[in-house]
């Protein structure tokens, strides 16, 4: 008989997040993964704003679907006396409280970190912000694409004429991961020590942290990674070539071994080993041009199965470089079970299983909410009469 499933690790927990866009919704879609209550507060009439990016799934944002299942929905003008009210009854409630608004804007409405310690004592407060709470940065505006520049990330990003934005919101992803283990942490000190502390990640620390290799080079270089396009600034051979058919298959050395054997197996040239030109890691970079004659030149005697064939031979990692669309039918996701279904307020749609895996435990992977679906049970359920309830409608605070 199959075991029982396990419990799933964040039953029992509450968690009310006031957030929008993409990097608190994606930690709290996390814990909401893995069994957190997430009780969403969005503004009534129009909701979180990544609602409206796009209509690419039943007229419904790719963005929202993706980053909003499992959670529900409370529509509450905050900036009300009587919606601030409501707060406050989950906040005193719930175990953690997520928010990346504005600069300053939680703290304005009365919810800053001193008022949460005395309104919930074991409430773990995460604030997810542009550039921190301190410095002269603080109250400056941050997205996405303005963190990739600020961090340098657009200087090392395309090709060799310009930079490029990375084609996914980085900034915001990295934040979001490390919101999420920022809560997990912060719980798991408020298990053992009965002390919850605030939790604070910014969108610049997060990718500043991502940054650091490309730093680090720079600092102790003087130079500037190169940008290369598929190629690695710091790594050759790393990156695509166009075999015989016109299909470029991107393909990684990584070690001398490695070396030598696409020297003798697939270069067929076994001379090349013993160039001094390219005896080590650091002079086949800088020797990168005269490497990529050769390098060109074998592609170019074989197909992109050819060549792919022969380098899986020889253990060398290799991959083609697929589009969106042929992602979506990968191997790996297929043959592994990743695709789930959700639903969604326009109709079912595709969801990938959560990265993490863990022995036993099946993630929620709940339905995506629709504006305000959830106001009047949770209202009704933290306490208010329906008489409350229909003069927070009538009043538009709902």
């Amino acid at each position: 008989m199959p075991s029982p499933a396990a419990p799933r690790p964040l039953e029992g927990l509450l968690v009310v997040s006031l957030e929008q866009a993409v990097a608190a919704p994606f930690a709290t879609r996390q814990l909401a993964d893995l069994g957190a209550r997430v009780i969403k507060v969005e503004r009534p009439g129009s909701g979180d704003f990544a609602r409206g990016y796009d209509t690419a799934v039943h007229g419904l944002s790719s963005y929202f679907v993706w980053l909003n299942r499992g959670k529900e929905s409370l529509t509450l003008d905050v900036k009300s006396d009587s919606g601030r009210a409501v707060l406050g009854t989950l906040l005193e409630k719930a175990d953690v409280f997520v928010h990346n608004l504005g600069p300053g804007a939680v703290g304005r409405l009365g919810f800053g970190v001193e008022a949460l310690a005395e309104l919930n004592p074991r409430l773990v407060d995460c604030a997810v912000n542009g550039y921190g709470s301190t410095g002269s940065w603080a109250q400056r505006k941050a997205y996405d694409l303005l963190i990739q520049c600020q961090t340098g990330l657009v200087s090392i990003t395309g090709g060799p004429e310009t930079g490029a934005r990375v084609g996914i919101s980085v900034a915001d992803i990295a934040a979001g991961m490390y919101a999420f283990s920022g809560v997990l942490a912060a719980l798991l000190a408020r298990a053992t020590t009965g002390v919850a502390r605030p939790v604070e990640v910014s969108l610049f620390d997060a990718l500043a942290e991502w940054m650091s290799q490309p730093a680090y080079y720079t600092a102790f270089t003087g130079v500037e990674p190169r940008r290369l396009g598929t190629h690695h600034a710091t790594i050759a051979p790393y990156g695509a070539y166009p075999a015989a058919d016109g299909t470029e298959v991107l393909f990684s050395i990584q070690n001398d071994l490695e070396w030598k054997t696409f020297c003798t197996d697939f270069l067929e040239d076994a001379a090349i080993v013993d160039d001094e030109r390219f005896s080590s890691g650091a002079n086949r970079v800088a020797n990168r041009a005269a490497l990529d004659v050769f390098v060109t030149a074998a592609f170019a005697r074989r197909t992109s199965d050819e060549v792919v064939a022969l380098l899986d031979r020889l253990r060398i990692a290799n991959a083609r470089i697929n589009q969106v669309a042929e992602f979506l039918d990968h191997p790996v996701l297929r043959e592994r079970g990743r695709w789930h279904e959700v639903q969604t307020p326009g109709g079912p749609a595709p969801a990938l299983a959560p990265p993490i895996d863990i022995a036993g435990v099946t993630p929620v992977m709940g339905d995506v909410p629709a504006l305000g679906e959830h106001t009047d049970a949770l209202l009704a359920e933290f306490g208010l009469e329906p008489g409350a309830i229909e003069k927070l409608h009538a009043d538009g605070v709902v």
